[in-house]
């Protein structure tokens, strides 16, 4: 977990209005089987697959799997410089992200995505500590870190959790 009390404060204003914002159908479902902040953050630690979504120029839709990392209350995840989802996400960076686990867990997020890599575009202050991070989990040299991949945050806009027993997440 490496969420501050500040962000687990933003996360869990983040995910009580995106479900008070959300209809009377996704409520009845997620309202009495969902978790707090502090209980996400500690299940999903490590790397989570994600089903991302992005859009083509022509506005059509696209879903490709990526590896998922939850950190500071937000999705971080990276792909090839030259994959076409990380040019989607350059023209067009708004996209939505699904983690799920059979019928025991589905964590929805939308919103738009920032450029982390400081020589792809971005400008992230913290891109030193993700790479550490990054570098960490799939080795030092596993990529050329600069030229190979774009990592990129999504800032979310709306997240729902949908958890009907999540106790035996945390243990994992």
């Amino acid at each position: 977990m490496y969420e501050t009390p500040y962000e687990l404060r933003e996360l869990q204003a983040l995910l009580n209005a995106s479900l008070s914002r959300s209809g009377p159908h996704l409520r009845s479902i997620v309202g009495a089987n969902t978790v707090d902040a502090e209980r996400l953050t500690a299940i999903l630690t490590g790397m989570r697959t994600l089903a991302l979504s992005t859009v083509t120029a022509k506005g059509e839709p696209r879903i490709s799997g990526v590896d998922g990392h939850f950190l500071h209350g937000r999705w971080h995840f990276g792909t090839a410089r030259t994959a076409a989802k990380a040019r989607h996400l350059a023209a067009r960076p708004a996209a939505s992200a699904a983690h799920m686990r059979g019928e025991e867990l589905g964590v929805f997020t939308h919103g738009t995505v920032e450029i982390l890599n400081p020589e792809r575009g971005g400008a992230s202050e913290d891109w030193p500590e993700l790479l550490a991070y990054f570098q960490d989990f799939y080795g030092s040299d596993a990529f050329d870190w600069e030229e190979e991949v774009v990592y990129f945050r999504l800032h979310p806009q709306w997240m729902a959790v949908f958890a009907p027993d999540p106790s035996g997440f945390i243990a994992e």
